[in-house]
């Protein structure tokens, strides 16, 4: 049965009916034969017209008809090949395939679309674009051909398959710059011409960056064009992540990759403004930055320094900032290490003294945001708020210390010594009064202070600390190493033989 003919048959007989107009051919007497019995009757002249209907009907199908044939695959594909490339010369057109996301396709997948992709190959008038991720793509057929030792495999199949590869170039840090802006240009609110204007003249600035031309935010300013605030600090952020954007590992200029990491800080800004979180654009973006690529365990340590302070800050970032913003060598351990939290440690904002707890607020589908105080009880939270607000009169809530579970009383202990960390001299701040009534109330926390205590400088310990702590049994060995230490003054070493005189140092 020749198949394209009984179709091109069916279709333009189809067609003529639907618009009005009378088929041809043996078709077209069938339709006129059935209008005429339907409107006037059938007679004699009618009986003789169908009968030569009929006869061209069987002559027409005949030649739909061919006599069976011995086939084979070869032979039906070569037979696909001839009708295509005879279609495509007789419509006079040439036939481009574009085929694109391979690489997002299982390997498996991959390679059954590259072999239906041969089939057609070296057809005149074709072309196959496509458009994957070089690696991607040598991955699915290095699976295909498991086994093989080397990589010649591969690379064979892949010059026998594409004739013209053309490979994107990576993105310089101008380019990235651009990319942003512009990103952050078609989201903002300017006018549709403006929007055109800036994308023009970036385009063009770009294709002078060889010379020494530059596309940054003073470029943009010099278009006269009137920025709204909000664009004018996302064209900073533009100008101050591109270099890490082009260079980072885990992004190294891929447009996909930025426009990911932008639509996150877009979503992320939103939550903020629909929640009522202050969050600063440039800080949540130099956050985001690190957590999409620096090392997991520091981004952790991060997250547990900021929820973990009172005032939610990672000030143990602060010596490490400030050297890698005046050049420094910088004194990091593991994983804090790497050229990447070099350059991330020296970006604006410095976030050492910039309360994150927003930040992270918002940032939760990566890493939930868990305070010292979503571990307590409503009577332990309620126990360490009073002690934080007044610590002075701590001793009054012994009764209802005791009866805290030991877990919590770690826990609100931390959270005073987080507080007790701010203090520069040692007599009796407001503090240790809390701290002193929790370590009564539970004695494993008695150790706990007296070791936070030593670690204090010696030269901030003063004397009136000595009566404060002198009859607590923790206190013994504490007082022992400051009255022998070189760093203590003469005054406070003075209080503590005083003490021991008048038999008020616990043993």
């Amino acid at each position: 049965m020749k198949w394209l003919r009984v179709a091109k048959l069916a279709t333009t007989s189809a067609a003529s009916i639907y618009f009005g107009v009378p088929p041809v051919g043996a078709a077209g007497e069938f339709f006129e034969l059935g209008r005429k019995m339907w409107s006037e009757g059938f007679g004699k002249s009618d009986a003789d017209a169908a009968k030569k209907a009929v006869g061209d009907a069987v002559k027409e199908g005949g030649e739909l008809l061919k006599p069976k044939e011995e086939t084979s695959p070869p032979k039906e594909i070569q037979a696909l090949r001839d009708t295509l490339e005879q279609t495509l010369e007789e419509l006079g057109i040439t036939l481009v395939v574009l085929i694109d996301d391979l690489d997002r396709c299982l390997p498996e997948t991959t390679i059954s679309t590259l072999e239906a992709i041969r089939l057609f190959l070296f057809l005149k008038n074709t072309a196959f674009v496509i458009a994957a991720d070089n690696d991607m793509i040598k991955h699915a057929v290095r699976k295909h051909f498991a086994g093989f030792e080397n990589d010649l495999m591969v690379t064979n199949y892949f010059d026998k398959l594409i004739q013209v590869p053309i490979r994107v170039p990576q993105l310089g840090t101008q380019e990235v710059r651009a990319y942003m802006m512009l990103l952050f240009v078609d989201n903002s609110d300017l006018p549709e011409p403006d929007k055109e204007k800036i994308r023009a003249a970036v385009i063009r600035q770009l294709k002078s960056t060889w010379q020494g031309k530059k596309v940054d935010r003073a470029f943009v300013n010099s278009l006269d064009i009137g920025l709204p605030g909000s664009l004018v600090g996302q064209l900073d952020t533009a100008e101050r992540l591109s270099s890490l954007m082009t260079t980072a590992s885990g992004i190294v200029g891929n447009p996909r990759l930025i426009k990911r990491f932008l639509n996150a800080l877009s979503i992320r800004m939103t939550i903020s403004k629909a929640q009522g979180v202050g969050v600063d654009e440039a800080v949540l973006a130099k956050l985001l930055l690190f957590e999409r690529i620096g090392d997991a365990k520091a981004y952790a340590e991060l997250v547990k320094n900021v929820t973990t302070d009172a005032e939610g800050k990672p000030a143990f970032l602060k010596d490490w900032e400030e050297a890698a913003a005046a050049g420094r060598d910088l004194e990091t351990k593991d994983p804090w290490t790497g050229d990447f939290v070099r350059e991330w440690l020296a970006l604006s904002p410095p976030l050492h003294d910039v309360d994150l707890r927003g930040a992270l607020y918002v940032s939760r589908e990566h890493a939930p945001l868990i305070t010292p105080e979503d571990r307590l009880s409503s009577d332990g939270a309620e126990l360490l708020a009073a002690m934080l607000e007044h610590p002075e009169m701590s001793a009054r809530l012994r009764d209802r210390l005791v009866r805290v579970p030991r877990i919590e009383t770690t826990v609100i202990m931390d959270r005073l010594l987080e507080r007790a960390r701010k203090e520069q001299e040692w007599g009796a701040p407001q503090i240790l009064t809390a701290c002193i009534a929790l370590a009564d109330a539970d004695p494993v926390q008695g150790p706990r202070l007296a070791a936070f205590l030593e670690a204090r400088p010696h030269q901030q310990i003063q004397p009136s600390i000595v009566p404060k702590i002198s009859d607590r049994p923790w206190a013994a060995s504490l007082l022992e190493v400051w009255g022998s230490s070189g760093d203590v003054s003469k005054p406070v070493k003075n209080a503590i033989n005083k003490t021991r005189a008048n038999g008020n140092v616990a043993v």
